[in-house]
């Protein structure tokens, strides 16, 4: 697991190294163990890495001496590097150590830019040719887009640069500082930036399953690979007992992230199991929570998991007084909104993993969308004839709903949204036109889901805030036999994660079985309201000077909306409220940008 970065250009120019060593150290908190950057006329290549497989090999960037002029640079985990390795042995390519990111040149020697269909694990990889005729630079990402990479294209000169976190590619000299005018309309609509969009002009991030193709002087090409050859074998409980063990096996300490909920005890249960029967150390857990009584606490079901699993189990408690600066730095290490409020306590989370000496951790994100456990799915699927599902489901996406952002706008910015259309306007017509093409409902969903909700809004969150201090996340559901395994199931089983309840049955207390679903995150109605640790930040970034300054939302409303919420604590009120917040604070740490963030996570 690293953080890499690099730039290509068809200018002989090499590029600065003092520029490029401020791209480093921006991104440097998630690959502290070694840093190296090469570079050459018209371009760079760099890696940051975190040390998790082979710990004393594997130098980035990746070269090996029969294949001069081909390197490479991993940030990830490459689970079948074994087989991978074998196979090219047999074809005469030599390894100096067993490290996952080696065999990438000889990989991409063998098979050019479709080197990446080979690949099974969570990655993003840049290999750079620069064997004369075929000068290229390649990039891809993995299937579900768990390690996202980050690209800016100058049409004016040519050049591309990218970089695993946005504020590092923003330390770029040649990338300019731009947001988009429909950010806020976007972060309302869907909480987050959409499909390969950021909050930024002219910044992409890769969409999942993809390879970029860039060629001296051009703009990149992005193709969507066919999805990783991986046959569902077993029932889900043997498939994902499968992924765990896999996953459960690396040069570092691991642990597991434990909520309290079905998805991550599963992988907690069957993490634990494996420690046992390969006389490991017991697993160690670890569970947030906020010191004092706060509604939606999941601490008593999370001791649970960890009771029946035998874990050595972890209850981290934050002070509530924190908050208003996690918030900052949690915008910050995002580098773009996002507005769930459980951001804050993934930040925190990870800060516990690591200081207690654990590199990786084990997760259950990608259940919900792969075997239909939102409320929005089931209200979908139960929706009466002539009822637009598609417009409700939209509007249980956002932090604010249609008309709620439209009575919160100025006559102008709304003009301007309706002009242009919004991100909740492009989903609502994904799903329409996917069902009319005879895709059964539920299928629909979770297509939508993994393909663009799930990398935007929860993958690119858990990268981000893991890496920010150096722990690699690694997350069995995403993994290509669990994903194939759940859309060759039929219908009924992919609908209120029936599947999961069954392969659980056996590994949970009945406790966490029977409870009603509760996402893991922050009880922002509550610390919104009056005497709550967040009120004073949520009302000195919703203040009217600052809202009137930006033109795009009524003050006034704005301000009738929070009394309200003072009046009577409403979670949806307080998620819009947060959402608005989000958005304000990441406009100024924004523009802080230009400035080097530092090395370590702050």
């Amino acid at each position: 697991m690293c953080r890499i970065l690099g730039s290509f250009a068809a200018s002989a120019d090499r590029p600065d190294p003092a520029e490029l060593a401020a791209v480093s150290a921006r991104q440097r908190h998630g690959g502290p163990d070694e840093h190296q950057v090469l570079s050459g006329p018209g371009w760079s290549l760099g890696c940051d890495r975190l040390a998790v497989t082979d710990p004393c090999g594997g130098r980035q960037p990746y070269r090996l001496p029969h294949l001069p002029g081909v390197l490479a640079v991993l940030n990830g985990e490459i689970y079948n590097h074994a087989e991978l390795r074998r196979h090219l042995a047999a074809r005469g390519h030599r390894f100096p150590d067993r490290c996952d990111g080696t065999l990438l040149p000889a990989l991409y020697a063998e098979y050019g830019p479709g080197f990446a269909e080979h690949l099974d694990g969570m990655f993003a990889v840049a290999v750079l040719d620069l064997r004369p005729g075929s000068v290229q630079l390649v990039l891809a990402v993995d299937d579900m887009g768990m390690k996202p990479v980050h690209l800016h294209h100058d049409p004016h000169d040519g050049s591309t640069r990218f970089a695993s976190e946005i504020p590092a590619l923003l330390a770029f000299e040649g990338v300019r500082i731009a947001p988009r005018e429909d950010s806020l309309d976007t972060v309302l609509a869907t909480r987050t930036s959409y499909s390969a969009h950021t909050a930024l002009d002219g910044v992409t991030v890769l969409p999942p399953g993809a390879t970029a193709l860039v060629r001296p002087g051009r703009a990149p090409v992005v193709r969507r690979r066919a999805p990783h050859a991986a046959r569902p074998f077993g029932d889900t409980q043997d498939v994902l007992r499968h992924e765990v063990r896999r996953l459960a096996t690396a040069d570092a300490p691991v642990c597991a992230i434990t909520s309290g909920g079905l998805d991550s005890g599963l992988v907690t249960a069957l993490a634990a199991e494996h420690a046992r029967e390969t006389d490991a150390p017991p697993l160690h857990t670890f569970h947030l929570t906020y010191r004092g009584k706060w509604p939606g606490s999941e601490a008593a079901h999370a001791r649970a998991v960890a009771r029946r699993a035998r874990t050595v189990h972890h209850e981290v408690t934050v002070d509530p007084d924190e908050i208003p600066s996690l918030l900052t730095r949690t915008v910050r290490h995002l580098g773009q909104p996002n507005a769930d409020p459980i951001a804050l306590s993934t930040y925190a989370l990870f800060r516990a993993v690591r200081e207690s000496g654990f590199t990786v951790a084990l997760a259950g994100d990608g259940a919900d969308e792969l075997f239909g456990g939102y409320d929005r799915m089931r209200a979908a699927l139960t929706s009466p004839p002539g009822v637009d599902w598609a417009a409700s489901y939209a509007d249980a996406l956002s932090a604010a709903p249609r008309l709620l952002r439209e009575h919160l706008y100025t006559s102008s910015y709304a003009a301007f949204i309706a002009d242009r259309g919004s991100a909740a306007d492009r989903i609502e017509q994904e799903l329409r036109s996917a069902e009319a093409a005879g895709a059964d409902r539920a299928t629909v969903m979770s297509a939508f889901e993994t393909r663009w909700r799930l990398p935007a809004y929860h993958l690119r969150r858990v990268d981000h805030l893991s890496m920010a201090w150096a722990v690699e996340a690694r997350m069995p559901f995403c993994q290509p036999s669990v994903v194939a395994h759940a859309r060759a199931l039929p219908a009924e089983a992919r609908q209120g994660k029936r599947a999961l309840y069954e392969a659980g049955a056996e590994l949970l207390p009945a406790t966490v079985l029977n409870r009603p679903k509760q996402p893991f995150t922050l009880p922002v109605a509550a610390m919104i309201a009056p005497g709550g640790p967040l009120l004073d930040t949520v009302r000195e970034l919703l203040s009217p000077a600052r809202l009137v300054l930006g033109g795009k939302i009524r003050a006034d409303r704005v301000n009738k909306l929070l009394n309200r919420h003072l009046e009577r604590p409403n979670q949806h009120i307080a998620l819009a409220l947060w959402a608005l917040a989000v958005h304000e604070l990441w406009t100024d740490v924004v523009q802080g940008m230009r400035i080097p963030l530092g090395c370590a996570a702050a």
